[in-house]
């Protein structure tokens, strides 16, 4: 018979009052013995739960906000990149270089310092092939570059060298730092200059700085070139060997900064693979931080961002052992109530009373922590709620930084598609030039014709081009192909005298029409046969078949060369914006070549091997 069965049965305790209290006594004691080991693995496991969870909040804020700062970046970046390029085509540029008469250099000084502020570029300035800076957008200013030597300059000597450069450097004159890109000038076989366009990040760290955590990006070198605290510019992610530091020193790349460490330590980490660094704050003491890294595209900068351990993590952890500590002494309440009745049994019915009003007292006491956990339950997810708010701020700031990255790309593409045309009426008009000079006036003036000509198409491509950049589409007519391929073959053959009886075309008798539009059919084919030529241009045999081959829905025309061939990593990225294996190319002509195409219903298919290249254009048949 159990004792609470005799309990009842009789009335009476199955054994001696002093003995029952000895035994509540020592379970009580196991009790609070379990209870304090229980509650010793209860707050090891919150906190490890509250670290992982922090530092996972941690990383999934932080990977967000560094893609964030990456892709302003980048748009920043792409914004001017362009500008040397049109700027070394100018002819106001060419003129002051050619001519160095000081009419043509003023002519050039206005035209830069207009062209500053509408391109948010800090300095533009054009050197001559010396490296002395004739004219520059600030030559009204006590800090005008105008007369400086820049030969030292890496980006100098690439661009010459080269064609393009891009250094990031203390200004020897102005004595900020930023990023110089650099063209070179070049006039028939001559190389005239450079022109350099300077770009700072200004506003940029100011931006950064708003956040109030730090970021910084540094180039090949370790050497931290753009960050939001001013006191770590020019220093280095670890230490430099001591040649290296000389080396920098000489160039006077960062001026005369000691190019000293970062005040970085590496900690222990709170979760394992998570880089976490101590940090020295310019305003003295230390703290935490879990450091982010990611590479900025189109550069060999990396970017990187110190994501603050606190308050973040004493907050999580805060939460997790009270959550923890709440369910746990909840069920350490549901334990001692039980053991609690089966005691209170025991001592018979003059305890019941007793035993109630201490049940009640232990349910408001649960009750209390119940509603104080439900009270912090609501203002976690009123916070939710601000963040979600905030995180759609943040996605319509990055939709327009997008925006401005797609304004440089389709002005690349200007850049890139008038090229041709240009070169053509440049050749043309030295032809006229010469015919008056011989006084073959008939001559001179049809050059004149044809200069009209190539200028009328620059326009429509511009507005092609534009129409590019809004997914828009001309109207499609019936047009020759024949003209099509011829029209192509005579822009191409000035750039390419000598080398452009390469190409053959074989076309059926019956003449064939397709829907499209000449000039930007023209486009199509101009930019394959370029590229076709360029890729021979060390192949003695060179040789460019073009065939043409109808069907009852359209028309096949392939264009296949004897060169090289195409690497498969560059083939894989073909069609896609800014990739080329070209020194000079955009990485433009076989995207815009493309989109052409598929505004009339056509297709662009590539082949290639050891033996060649084979592109196969379908257009419809009209």
């Amino acid at each position: 018979m159990t004792d609470e069965a005799k309990l009842q049965q009789t009335g009476e305790p199955p054994f001696p009052m002093a003995r029952l209290k000895r035994r509540v006594r020592r379970d009580w004691a196991i009790f609070a013995v379990l209870f304090f080991v229980g509650a010793l693995l209860v707050a090891l496991g919150a906190n490890r739960y509250g670290r992982e969870v922090a530092v996972a909040d941690l990383l999934a804020q932080g990977r967000t906000e560094i893609n964030l700062k990456a892709a302003l970046l980048r748009s920043v970046l792409e914004r001017p990149r362009a500008l040397p390029l049109v700027l070394s085509q100018d002819r106001d540029v060419s003129d002051a270089l050619t001519t160095g008469s000081a009419r043509d250099i003023d002519r050039l000084n206005r035209k830069l310092e207009a062209l500053v502020s509408s391109t948010k570029a800090a300095v533009i300035y054009v050197t001559n092939s010396k490296g002395v800076a004739i004219a520059s957008s600030n030559w009204q200013e006590q800090t005008s570059f105008v007369g400086s030597d820049y030969s030292f300059r890496a980006y100098f000597r690439d661009a010459m060298a080269h064609g393009t450069g891009e250094q990031f450097a203390l200004g020897s004159v102005s004595n900020r730092p930023g990023l110089y890109i650099s063209n070179r000038v070049v006039l028939g076989d001559a190389q005239l200059g450079v022109v350099v366009v300077k770009m700072e990040f200004e506003q940029l760290e100011n931006d950064w700085r708003d956040s109030g955590r730090p970021a910084f990006i540094t180039g090949p070198e370790n050497v931290v070139l753009v960050t939001n605290m001013p006191s770590w510019r020019f220093m280095t992610v670890g230490r430099l060997d001591a040649a290296k530091a000389a080396s920098l020193r000489e160039s006077l790349q960062f001026g005369g900064a000691p190019l000293q460490p970062l005040p970085l330590r590496a900690e222990k980490p709170l979760v394992s693979d998570i880089k976490q660094t101590g940090v020295v704050l310019p305003g003295g003491g230390e703290a935490s931080f879990i450091e982010l890294m990611t590479g900025v595209a189109t550069t060999h900068w990396v970017l990187h961002y110190l994501v603050p351990v606190q308050p973040t993590l004493g907050g999580s952890i805060g939460r997790a052992l009270f959550v923890s500590f709440a369910f746990y002494i909840g069920l350490s309440v549901l334990a001692a109530i039980v053991m609690w009745r089966r005691q209170t049994n025991l001592f018979g019915q003059a305890r019941a009373a007793l035993a109630r009003t201490e049940l009640e007292r232990r349910v408001r006491e649960r009750t209390k922590d119940l509603s104080r956990a439900r009270d912090l339950l609501q203002a976690e997810v009123s916070e939710h709620r601000n963040t979600e708010q905030r995180l759609k701020g943040v996605q319509q700031e990055l939709v327009a930084a997008n925006r401005l990255a797609i304004l440089g790309q389709v002005a690349a593409g200007v850049a890139h598609e008038i090229n041709q045309p240009l070169a053509t009426i440049r050749a043309y008009a030295e032809n006229a030039r010469t015919f008056l000079e011989r006084k073959k006036i008939e001559s001179a003036n049809e050059n004149v014709g044809l200069i009209v000509d190539l200028t009328q198409r620059i326009a429509t491509i511009t507005d092609e081009l534009r129409a590019f950049a809004r997914k828009g589409r001309g109207s499609p007519e019936p047009v020759p192909l024949r003209n099509v391929l011829e029209g192509a073959v005579v822009l191409l053959t000035t750039r390419f005298a000598g080398r452009i009886e390469a190409i053959v075309i074989d076309l059926p008798d019956q003449d064939l029409n397709v829907l499209g539009n000449r000039i930007r059919l023209e486009q199509v084919f101009i930019n394959l046969f370029q590229n076709a030529l360029e890729a021979l241009q060390d192949k003695a045999e060179a040789r460019v078949e073009v065939s043409v081959k109808a069907a009852p829905t359209g028309v096949t025309v392939t264009v296949a060369d004897n060169g090289p061939g195409i690497p498969a990593e560059i083939r894989d990225v073909l069609f896609t914006p800014f990739n080329t294996s070209k020194e000079q190319g955009l990485g433009l002509g076989l995207v815009i070549t493309k989109e052409i195409l598929a505004d009339y219903g056509g297709t662009i298919t590539v082949e290639s091997d050891e033996t060649g290249t084979r592109f196969a254009v379908t257009l419809k048949g009209a």
